[in-house]
């Protein structure tokens, strides 16, 4: 009998994949996440590995590397299974190693003509069936304590600042003044920590801000990665308290499709391209990549869950002693996207469908509840048909999501480089009318660098209320 081994951190995904296998008379083993598969498959030696791509500790591009590493598994066949449609995870799957990439659900019998081009032909024999329990390598996930740092904080009231809202690529001008021109960053103060959400050019003014503030007292800071797209890491050089040695900076964030967190933001300081390099720079800078989906940052509990969006993405939700704080800042939601994607022939399937529907849900369960929502809506309804695929929101598609996640305060982020003031407050506008259409109380407002929001009992309150804008 041949030894299949299945990795996903989606019980349903791999319970689903095993009993496949079973049918054609596999022996199968399981595991949770890449760590412990990759150790899994030295032990058992499989012939066929089947690896989910988005997985805490080991992410499936991570995972075809290591194996086409390992001279003991070198002719194993990996086959990627993952619920991103998107070319280019395809060819990043590929080319660390997966001999195929299926987008999920996987169909049966589809399922069976892939394994006979991989030369695993249905094996004469029937499996013999067994009242053994399947061994699964179980790994609890380990909650990473962090002591709290001892910077000054000097407003106790936990506080959400923008310092930068818009995508792709920075658009200063006349045109974008009042929402503001620089990328994703976004500063929380909370229970004594000094947490930033990406380091877009936004993080440039708030280390302006951070360094007149703090003056000769030291900086103790977290950074929070959700994915190495230049427009979340471009501001990061140009961060002043990075210069000062005084000060402690922890960058973390996920492994993404190629190449490590280090590597990814220390090559755009190279030469020559900055005149400073990464391991130049006198702060202390401790660059941590993250495994598990849950952690602290001091009295913090952050949870991190992936997005649709090229490559590994990740969202993040922050409870703090006053409120909730979910941050999604590049989302295309699964169901409008497979709807009108034909690209693997999927858009016509009901179970391709019901798959969406329950990612879709998996993001909506992540954001239930919060006090505030910061979410990727970059398009409108009209603009999205032309970038069906591309990564990022439908405005109808995050007003409904966030209704659904019963959320309090809706915070349209990831601005497109080619609105300007009055397009964006016209999706507002459009936004506002749709919640009260719905006789919904939804608080719906656009990002806007400079806007402060105080969280305070479970509600995000502003310190200094703007009207609604129409240049």
């Amino acid at each position: 009998m041949k030894i299949a081994l299945v990795i996903d951190s989606d019980h349903l995904t791999r319970a689903s994949l095993a009993q496949c296998l079973r049918n054609h008379h596999w022996d199968v083993w399981q595991a949770e996440d890449g760590d412990s598969g990759l150790r899994l498959a030295l032990e058992v030696k499989p012939s066929l590995i089947m690896c989910g791509l988005l997985m805490p500790k080991c992410n499936g591009f991570q995972v075809c590397r290591n194996l086409r590493q390992t001279p003991d598994l070198a002719g194993v066949k990996i086959i990627v299974t993952t619920s991103s449609g998107y070319g280019t995870d395809r060819l990043n799957a590929i080319e660390a190693g997966a001999d195929e990439y299926i987008v999920k659900p996987v169909n049966p019998t589809e399922f069976a003509k892939l394994l006979q081009r991989l030369h695993f032909p249905e094996l004469e024999r029937p499996a013999v069936k067994s009242s053994a329990p399947d061994p699964v390598i179980a790994f609890g996930k380990v909650i990473e304590k962090m002591a709290a740092r001892s910077g000054l904080v000097r407003n106790e009231r936990n506080l959400i600042r923008f310092w930068g809202v818009r995508g792709s690529i920075p658009t200063p001008g006349p045109a974008t003044a009042f929402y503001g021109g620089n990328t994703a960053c976004v500063e929380i103060r909370a229970d004594g920590e000094i947490i930033i959400l990406d380091a877009g050019t936004g993080i440039r003014p708030l280390g302006v801000e951070l360094t007149s503030e703090f003056r000769d007292q030291e900086i103790n800071c977290s950074v929070l990665i959700s994915h190495t797209h230049w427009d979340h890491i471009q501001g990061f050089p140009f961060f002043a308290p990075a210069y000062n040695p005084r000060n402690n900076i922890r960058i973390m964030g996920f492994k993404g499709a190629k190449q490590g967190l280090e590597a990814t933001l220390s090559g755009q300081m190279e030469t020559p391209y900055f005149p400073i390099g990464l391991q130049q720079l006198p702060s202390h800078v401790v660059i941590e990549e993250l495994q598990d989906l849950t952690f602290q940052i001091g009295k913090v509990k952050v949870e991190a869950t992936f997005l649709n969006h090229p490559g590994i993405c990740m969202g993040y939700k922050l409870t703090t002693s006053t409120g909730v704080i979910a941050y999604l800042p590049d989302n295309e939601p699964f169901q409008r996207y497979r709807y009108h994607s034909d690209e693997h022939g999927t858009a016509d399937s009901s179970e391709s469908l019901d798959f969406a529907r329950q990612e879709d849900e998996r993001i909506i369960n992540f954001i239930q509840g919060a006090d505030i929502l910061i979410i990727d809506a970059q398009y409108d309804l009209e603009e999205y048909q032309e970038r069906i695929g591309w990564g990022h929101g439908c405005l109808d598609d995050v007003v409904a999501l966030a209704l659904r996640g019963n959320v309090r305060r809706l915070s349209l982020f990831h601005h497109d480089p080619g609105h300007n003031d009055e397009k964006i407050s016209s999706m507002v506008a459009w936004a506002r009318d749709f919640v009260d259409a719905l006789g919904e109380n939804l608080v719906v407002e656009a990002a806007r660098e400079g806007a402060e929001h105080f969280l305070e009992n479970g509600n995000a309150l502003d310190e200094d209320p703007v009207a609604f804008h129409v240049v």
